[in-house]
């Protein structure tokens, strides 16, 4: 599936819920599901700047498509990396490079945080961009 693919299947999902209690809970299931991360990647290196929470992110080619994984320690915080990891995970680099975030506004997610949340959020899409050019980089 594409990024445009999946993101618009996350959209629908989140549709699905009619209150931000019940998509809470659907994005706290998403954390729980979420692959664990190898503790060894649980470093200073690979923790999000700027979120409150601690989030790590590792990301690594595999077959030429930018594979992530990650973890928190806060379940909400956990739930929406679960959900970029979901979009941007086993794409190319060039395709999470050019991808927008348009559907984060569109479930409503940003809206829905505190501004501390928010700006953690955006610091998680840098994080996965910035992984995506240093791959691409290295395929140029």
């Amino acid at each position: 599936m594409t990024i445009q693919e999946i993101q618009d299947e996350i959209v629908d999902e989140f549709s699905m819920f009619e209150d931000w209690m019940q998509r809470y809970e659907y994005m706290i299931d998403l954390g729980k599901s979420l692959p664990l991360i190898d503790e060894n990647l649980k470093k200073d290196e690979n923790l999000i700047k700027g979120c409150q929470s601690k989030v790590w992110v590792h990301g690594e080619m595999k077959d030429d498509k930018l594979v992530f994984t990650a973890d928190s320690d806060a379940i909400i915080t956990k739930g929406i990396i679960a959900i970029l990891i979901r979009a941007f995970s086993n794409q190319n680099p060039a395709a999470i490079i050019n991808a927008n975030t348009d559907f984060i506004d569109e479930i409503g997610l940003k809206e829905h945080l505190s501004p501390t949340r928010a700006n953690g959020l955006v610091s998680m899409i840098k994080q996965l961009k910035l992984y995506a050019i240093a791959y691409q980089t290295q395929l140029n």
